[in-house]
This record gives C-alpha cells, structure tokens and sequence, in this order.
C-alpha cells in the first residue's frame, strides 16, 4: 500500500512539473519568436470602438487604432526581414481583450484600451496613442447639458471598462443621484438610449463621437462638453516582452516624427471637423522619440 502510494505521488509530481515547465517554456517565448515560428502577426480589434476600432461596410478593420497597428505590423515585418510574415486580424469583446492578450490569443490589441496600473499587473502596453476622457452621450431632446443633469437619470455604461469607476467617483464627488445601468457593450447602450431604456449613455468622449458619426441621424445626439476622467490609450502586449514593445514603440515613434499620426486622424476623426486638441498634440510631441 505505501509502495504504490508513493508511486502516485511520484507520478503526479512528474506530471505537474512537465507542465509547469511547458508552461514556463511558452511564458520564456517572446512575442517575436511567436511570429517567426508561426509565420503570423495576430492583432486583435474592437468591432465596437468607432472610429478608433471598427469593421466598415464589407466586414474589414478600420479606425484610428487599426491604421496605427498597421504601421507596427509593417515595422514587424521590416525587423524580420527575411521571413514570411502575414498579418492577420482577430476580432475581441471588451471583456477578453487583456486575457486574450496575456495567454497569446493574440499579439497585440489595438482599439480603445487605456493604460491603468491595475491592468499592468496582467499586460504591458505600448507608448500612449491616444488621450480622451469619459463623457457623456444622450438625446438631444432630453436636454442635458452637464453631469448635474443626470439626477434622477438612468445612465448606461459598459462593462468591464473604466468609465464604470471613473463615473461613480464623479457622481459622487458632484453629488448627483444617478443610476448606473450597465450594460454588455456600447452597441447595446446605444439601442437602450434610442428605445428610451436609459436617458444617458457614458463612454470615452472619442467612442461617443464614434457612435455619433456612425448614426443615421447625428443631429438626434447630444455630448456634453464635460469631460470627467483622464483616459491615456495605449495597446496591450504581453508582459516583460521588451524585445517587441521596442519593435512597437519604434514604429509608433515613426509615425509620430513623420507626421503621419495627422493624416491618421483627420482621416477618422477630423473628418467631422474635430480638430487634434491641445493634450493630444502634446502626446505626439513627446512621442516623436528619435532612433
């Protein structure tokens, strides 16, 4: 009886350190090998994230984010001359956007992430590529103006993104009675505010103006001007990755030197005569790092 219970745990041991080291074999393979040996980059993209992160009309990625990422694939490319690399596009919901990322699903997510502390605990990220804040989208008959309008009103927010935080704060520091709805994603906060569901919608300000641009009838929406959280976006990669967060931070850098982050964002959000805010133009400046 003792023999063979030895022989169990021996053999459970055995099996538990095999996997272990499999596990520790595929955490010690960078992102860069990754793609060398698979021949793919694998970039994951928001549906929901307009006009940073989309599909358009035929079902392809498009946005501000996307195009950025398109930059870092081509400089991928570029640092593994040589090889065979194909891009390919993997769409992700808010809620696995991070995991997805930290157990390799995909190599990089480029939609409308911002870079909190909390969150490095489980991926690194790039340089900042973007700078918004939270806001709020209702109605324009409703007549709301500012946060203090949101009394008594039922305000809709996305799961598993910061606004849920930042918005309560602020309801709290203002001392405005509001419920917090939450809901699964914008898309379905969108159709809860035109069904009349919630009164408000809260997101970051620059997915707001996505969801406006994307409507039949813009003129039907209203943003307030209040913005009440400080959001610097930023694409999740794996964590103690050094080698690729350099190959990333490299190619956003170029695009900053160039002046292409300006054509970028006119082409997807200027569009609708936003001009690049003053906290924003100061994120390109300090992310024009020379080689």
């Amino acid at each position: 009886m003792m023999y063979r219970a030895i022989t169990a745990v021996l053999v459970a041991l055995t099996i538990l350190i095999s996997s272990t080291g499999s596990a520790m074999a595929r955490d010690a393979q960078g992102t860069l090998d990754k793609i060398k040996r698979t021949g793919e980059f694998v970039i994951g993209y928001r549906a929901d994230a307009s006009p940073l992160s989309y599909e358009n009309g035929d079902g392809v990625p498009s946005g501000y984010s996307v195009d950025l990422c398109r930059r870092i694939a081509a400089g991928v490319k570029a640092h593994l001359a040589g090889r065979e690399i194909e891009t390919r596009f993997v769409k992700i919901t808010a809620d696995e956007r991070l995991s997805a990322v930290a157990d390799g699903k995909i190599d990089i997510e480029c939609g409308s992430t911002t870079i909190t502390l909390s969150r490095q605990e489980q991926v690194d990220f790039s340089m900042p590529t973007f700078v918004t804040g939270g806001s709020v989208l209702s109605l324009s008959a409703t007549g709301i103006q500012d946060v203090s309008d949101l009394a008594g009103k039922k305000v809709g927010v996305a799961k598993g993104t910061t606004t849920v935080d930042q918005l309560t704060r602020h309801l709290a520091d203002k001392l405005v009675d509001a419920e917090i709805v939450i809901v699964n994603d914008r898309s379905e906060g969108m159709k809860q505010l035109n069904r009349g569901d919630i009164d408000a919608l809260a997101s970051d300000q620059i997915v707001l103006i996505g969801q406006v641009i994307e409507s039949v009838n813009p003129q039907r929406y209203s943003i307030i001007s209040e913005i009440f959280s400080y959001e610097p976006y930023g694409f999740a990669l794996r964590r103690n990755d050094a080698d690729f967060r350099l190959v990333v931070n490299s190619a956003l850098a170029q695009v900053f030197r160039s002046g292409e982050e300006g054509e970028i964002f006119y082409k997807w959000i200027g569009r609708i005569g936003i001009s690049v805010p003053p906290i924003l133009a100061a994120m390109y400046q300090l992310g024009a790092i020379p080689e």
